[in-house]
């Protein structure tokens, strides 16, 4: 039996974006994302419940101020107390879990979509994903890109600009184009 671009999608394949399946997926998301950027729900009673409307998981005490970005929402997880200031990007073809008390900045991306190297399957339209993992307790200045595939430990700050392309270890404070170890 053959799998669906959604199923390979989840799964980290080679898949279609252009599917119909995930066209109305990214369209359900555009239309809640107009909702709640009009709204400027964080700051009212219902912004967690219009948070449960579309993300995978949302914890208490989560505060995303619009605007905010993404592609499907149901691969993003936020912990409790998460915080993610203005015009926060977050590409999601691929899980993105931020664990507890996590802080970002505004303007920053986490990205987990990919391409592939070969130029034949990039005309093909081919993509894939790369979770991200953000430990507890992580600050992320603003304007930080955090690549696919990349975890981020607990503890960890990422400076304000920063490229981060690879792991950050528990606890350590990166920063620079591309995010390089300042302490550990």
């Amino acid at each position: 039996m053959s799998r669906t671009e959604k199923q390979k999608m989840l799964a980290g394949e080679f898949y279609l974006a252009s599917d119909p399946e995930l066209l109305a997926d990214r369209r359900r998301a555009a239309e809640w994302m107009r909702r709640y950027n009009a709204g400027g729900a964080e700051i009212f009673d219902n912004g967690l419940a219009l948070l449960h409307e579309l993300l995978g998981s949302a914890g208490n005490d989560v505060m995303v101020r619009a605007p905010f970005h993404c592609d499907y929402g149901y691969n993003i997880a936020l912990g409790t107390g998460v915080f993610l200031n203005f015009n926060c990007v977050v590409l999601d073809v691929a899980r993105v879990t931020i664990g507890d008390g996590t802080q970002i900045g505004p303007n920053v991306q986490i990205l987990t979509a990919d391409h592939p190297r070969e130029a034949e399957a990039r005309r093909a339209g081919l993509e894939c994903g790369k979770t991200v993992s953000i430990g507890r307790n992580v600050w992320i200045g603003g304007g930080a890109i955090i690549l696919p595939g990349v975890t981020i430990g607990d503890d960890a700050i990422i400076g304000a600009g920063s490229v981060v392309t690879r792991d950050v270890p528990a606890g350590a404070t990166v920063a620079g184009n591309p995010a390089r170890l300042i302490t550990k």
